[in-house]
């Protein structure tokens, strides 16, 4: 009997399992009977070796925190360095038939390349368009040293394209720009959308402890990183406590980043310590109570060349558990949540404090919006529809290996200890829920 054929999946953004989309990935191949190795930077508390969930995990000390182009430059080397030394000690332990490489950054064709001298296939999971997070973050380059630094991400970005044998895209924008600028033909190019598994998000009660004058919770769920405009959310609590007097309004960031501790501070600075919670990274049952227990989901994203483009997987996950949002109108993120979010004008801090007060003032209308939006995450943007098509992609590039058996998708698992999902094929009950989100009070 062979061997099952052997997947290296290589992420330098996020710790695995941490990285959600990834860890998502891996469980696909599992079941559909692929071995599977992770390369990533290490978390706080992780091992360098583990075999979690039927993935071999091999992690590396993460660089310092970069602050500027010397900086990112010595990061990516160090990151390049540290995973191809690992990648040999993977191969060594059960050699692999395919690289995946999740951008960003889009350095790994290099690896890929050499590894292809010994038959292994490459598959670019496009995370994110280094080019236009530049553009994001620096503006138009202007300068010569801007122009040359821009040069070399899309040249780096070209050459991942060019030495790719297949290329996963998170939606059609990003799948134009890679038929587009990356001279790709449409067959090599599939949309693998960075949806959540509904059977196991999905709400539960009691959800999160609040204390006994909370009588409204915002909720942020993401990465805290310059780019991902998370201080817009402290701008929003400001102009709700301190200038609309809704002193009984809290928020909660979920996750961590580059900015955290500088949030903290503003924070403090505002005068927001007794309304904001920053709660670190979280686990899923942690991600599970907070989002039970929230009224309204906020994507702080600014409309940017990257994020108008970009599906934002907080988006969603509030979908999945029954949570209006309020936005920046981008154009993905219209594609997600369609009727089920409140779209303001980018910047207008004050526009998006009155569509979130707007939510909170009309409990029937959170309940009408909530029920579509798990309604529409379900229907539309669940994972595992894309599983299947994530999947198609090497069954295609390995079509001489072994024929594997799929081990079928399990059902909903059991609720965290301690709590119940909420019934969700009964209207009313869901409604109500919706209306109060099962408060538990201090």
């Amino acid at each position: 009997m062979r061997r099952p054929q052997r997947v290296l999946i290589i992420v330098q953004n996020l710790p695995v399992p941490l990285d959600r989309r990834v860890w998502l990935e891996c469980q696909a191949l599992v079941r559909a009977g692929y071995a599977v190795s992770v390369i990533c930077p290490r978390g706080p508390g992780d091992a360098r070796r583990q075999h979690l969930d039927g993935v071999d995990l091999y992690k590396y000390s993460p660089p310092p925190e970069a602050r500027g182009f010397l900086s990112y430059a010595w990061e990516f080397a160090y990151c390049c360095v540290r995973t191809a030394v690992l990648s040999l000690v993977a191969y060594r332990a059960a050699p692999f038939r395919v690289i995946q490489a999740c951008n960003p950054p889009d350095t790994y064709w290099l690896l890929a390349l050499l590894w292809g001298r010994l038959g292994v296939r490459f598959v670019f999971d496009q995370h994110d368009l280094n080019p236009e997070l530049f553009a994001s973050r620096f503006g138009a380059p202007t300068s010569r040293a801007q122009r040359v630094q821009y040069a070399g991400l899309r040249w780096l970005e070209r050459m991942t394209y060019r030495v790719a044998d297949r290329v996963i895209s998170t939606n059609e924008s990003y799948r134009a720009i890679a038929m587009g600028r990356g001279g790709r033909e449409g067959a090599d190019v599939t949309v693998v959308r960075s949806g959540p598994d509904t059977h196991r998000m999905r709400p539960v009660v009691p959800g999160a402890t609040l204390p006994p004058d909370t009588e409204h919770l915002l909720v942020y769920l993401g990465v805290m990183g310059p780019q991902d405009d998370a201080d817009v959310v402290l701008a929003v609590m400001d102009e709700l406590v301190h200038r609309r007097g809704r002193n009984r309004v809290r928020a909660a960031l979920l996750g961590f980043g580059d900015c955290l501790e500088e949030l903290k501070r503003t924070a403090t600075r505002l005068g927001l310590d007794d309304h904001v919670e920053f709660t670190g990274r979280v686990g899923p049952d942690g991600v599970a109570a907070w989002l039970s227990a929230a009224d309204v989901g906020v994507c702080p994203d600014l409309k940017t060349p990257l994020n108008d483009v970009s599906t934002m997987n907080k988006t969603m996950e509030y979908m999945a558990y029954c949570l209006p949002s309020v936005t920046f109108d981008l154009v993905e993120t219209r594609v997600s949540a369609a009727d089920t979010a409140f779209y303001v004008p980018s910047r207008d801090v004050a526009a998006f404090a009155s569509a979130v007060e707007r939510l909170l003032d009309d409990p029937d209308l959170r309940a009408r919006m909530g029920a579509a939006a798990r309604e529409r995450v379900v229907a539309e943007l669940d994972w595992r529809p894309q599983a299947q098509r994530y999947l198609e992609v090497f069954d295609d590039l390995l079509r001489d290996g072994v024929a594997l058996e799929s081990s079928p998708l399990p059902d909903s698992p059991p609720p965290p200890e301690g709590r119940e999902y909420v019934p969700l094929d009964d209207p009313e009950s869901l409604a109500t829920y919706i209306r109060t989100r099962g408060r538990v009070r201090m």
